[in-house]
């Protein structure tokens, strides 16, 4: 385990953030779950045609990172172990890692499946300093699942997060309050979450390399110039960031997607992707108890051109034909003028909402929720192959 601690230790008042973050968590799983992988350089995404969704450390050595596309993957790494990714079981070893978590602080946020931020303020009256307290908690989180995890520690969110990342894998990184100007005067810009390749360029011609760059210009200039963008940025140049730990965020949106191994131009063909995307989110939505109003097409071409159109309903939805219909009149309503690479959809616009009750009971809508928990209930107990609409009857997707 790497470690770094500062001269100074943060003091009993000082407030103090965790971000904890897991080792290359997908392909670690697949290490975990499958022994003759350990050690070995393990690329996991979808198709011939997909993309890398994760990669071990063995693999990064070889170049390969995640968003890379699978064939370039392979181009570098051929010996390389390239497996599909497994959402369900990552999904499952989170909620473990969430549930240790959960027994240091009740403010716990979970940002993504392998990443949370902790509100560790006071918790050194019971784990005394904070390096026993990231010690502690690593041990905790690696027995419950067999896996690493990096934590770092400082006195704000983002800070935290640049904090885990400095000695990953299986660090622990302590940013004491004393520290944060040096440590942010060096550090380059482009490690302050958000700021992009573009913002980097941008950032580039005024001569902000480093975050100690930003603080040259005041915060109307930043302000006049970016807007609350530059207003946030100069923020975090100084330190800053007032966000608190947020247990239990909310989701905003839930979608599918799906990168074909051959283009495809065939309409129905196309349409039958979207159902079973339907099928997928409908079942998600009314799990979690959402419903929303505004679903979305995404459509990527064989030249790579991405388009994206979406209509908003009267009232929200998580019925499974709404949600297909929808996006599938978007569809109708677009030309194709190269075959597709990946298509997808999503719902959004959540809303707590009671919907109206029907005047007229039976009408479609009651028997679009019947179906719908019915099929639910089926295939929780049997499996989501169990049974399937007439229309996907017989459609197999490639694995």
């Amino acid at each position: 385990m790497s470690t770094a601690v500062p001269a100074s230790l943060p003091s009993s008042t000082a407030p103090l953030i965790l971000h904890v973050d897991m080792d290359a968590f997908f392909a670690s799983v697949e290490q975990l779950d499958h022994p003759e992988l350990r050690g070995r350089a393990v690329i996991v995404g979808g198709s011939q045609r997909g993309v890398v969704s994760a990669c071990s450390y063995e693999a990064r050595k070889f170049g390969v990172h995640s968003a890379m596309p699978i064939v370039q993957a392979r181009r570098l790494c051929p010996n390389g172990a390239f497996v599909p990714v497994r959402m369900g079981r990552y999904a499952q070893v989170s909620q473990l890692v969430m549930a240790v978590l959960e027994r240091f602080s009740p403010l716990v946020e979970q940002a993504s499946v392998d990443e949370a931020y902790l509100d560790g303020s006071g918790l050194e009256r019971i784990f005394g300093p904070p390096q026993r307290l990231g010690i502690v908690l690593k041990q905790a989180v690696a027995a419950e699942t067999g896996l690493t995890c990096s934590v770092g520690m400082a006195p704000v969110k983002f800070l935290s997060k640049i904090a885990s990342d400095q000695n990953k894998p299986d660090g622990l990184f302590i940013l004491a309050p004393n520290d944060v100007p040096a440590f942010l005067e060096a550090l380059p810009v482009s490690k302050i979450p958000g700021v992009g390749r573009q913002a980097v360029e941008k950032l580039a011609l005024l001569g902000v390399r480093r975050v100690g760059d930003v603080t040259r210009y005041s915060e109307r200039f930043w302000r006049e110039r970016f807007g609350k963008w530059g207003e946030v940025l100069y923020a975090r140049a100084r330190g800053i960031d007032p966000r608190p730990v947020v247990p239990e965020s909310e989701a905003k949106s839930e979608g599918a997607e799906n990168t074909f191994a051959e283009d495809h131009d065939d309409r129905e063909e196309l349409k039958r992707w979207l159902l079973d995307q339907a099928e997928r989110v409908g079942r998600r939505l009314r799990r979690d108890g959402h419903a929303g109003r505004t679903v979305s097409l995404k459509v990527k071409f064989s030249d790579f051109k991405v388009i994206t159109r979406a209509k908003t309903l009267r009232e929200p939805t998580a019925s499974t034909r709404m949600i297909f219909q929808t996006a599938a009149q978007l569809l109708d309503a677009e030309q194709l003028p190269n075959k597709v690479r990946l298509i997808g959809l999503s719902v959004s616009n959540f809303s707590n909402a009671r919907r109206q009750l029907s005047l007229f009971p039976g009408n479609e809508t009651d028997l679009d929720k019947t179906l719908d928990t019915t099929l639910d209930a089926i295939r929780e107990k049997f499996g989501p192959g169990a049974m399937v609409r007439g229309r996907v009857f017989g459609f197999r997707k490639p694995s």
